[in-house]
């Protein structure tokens, strides 16, 4: 299990440094009106639908079963393949940014200009259809779950790892939320300043971020296709 999970750190870090998605988190939390249960409901929503991802992509992977033993025996070519094209959507996203141009898996400016009249429901629906809307992540899933499924850990084991991914990969909209719970306070006036931050560099971070990955990414597909 440990090698798994040091397998998919760069799919947990390159998910988790999504400088959009800490954004709409940040300012949901310091909207006027629950704040805090609308932040909860927007990841709760990302959840969900990586949830459902992974079960659709875990029966399509095995054929039906589930059950990782059934695995396609050409799993190794497919996580290669999915790498690549990752790679590839990264370098595009990095060369965008650098021409700056929007990024395509970005929420469109008028979701986010919603963000203060949201509740919780739909809330809920945008952390949804934020994953659904963005071809990355669901790269980003699917090569996590190629990688999960060529280890053979089983159903249980397969199950945890993918939760655990879920998890570490979202990590950066929990613990604003944390914070927030923890200290109401001070929150909103720490968040509001890294709201600001984030926004302010957005552009320079997704690029780095884009660039590095992809060049990993892209090296990690080709040489297993060759």
């Amino acid at each position: 299990m440990d090698s798994v999970i040091i397998s998919l750190l760069p799919f947990i870090i390159g998910g988790a440094l999504v400088p959009v998605q800490i954004i709409v988190v940040i300012l949901l939390l310091t909207s006027e009106k629950r704040g805090p249960l609308k932040a909860i409901a927007f990841v709760l929503g990302m959840t969900l639908a990586r949830l459902a991802q992974g079960i659709l992509f875990q029966l399509v992977i095995t054929g039906g079963s589930g059950d990782p033993a059934d695995a396609n025996p050409n799993l190794s070519t497919i996580k290669s393949t999915l790498l690549l094209v990752l790679g590839l959507l990264l370098l595009i996203t990095a060369y965008k940014k650098w021409g700056k141009e929007p990024d395509p898996d970005a929420p469109p400016p008028k979701w986010l200009a919603m963000l203060d009249g949201l509740t919780p429901w739909r809330a809920l629906l945008f952390g949804a259809g934020f994953i659904l809307i963005a071809a990355k992540l669901w790269v980003f899933t699917l090569s996590a779950l190629s990688v999960i499924d060529e280890a053979q850990l089983g159903q249980r084991e397969t199950l945890f790892a993918f939760l655990g991914y879920m998890l570490l990969a979202q990590s950066l909209l929990i613990i604003p939320i944390l914070i927030r719970l923890i200290l109401p306070g001070r929150a909103s006036r720490w968040l509001e300043s890294f709201g600001d931050w984030l926004e302010k560099h957005n552009d320079r971070i997704v690029m780095v971020v884009s660039l590095v990955f992809g060049l990993l990414f892209l090296y990690q597909g080709l040489t297993g296709l060759l």
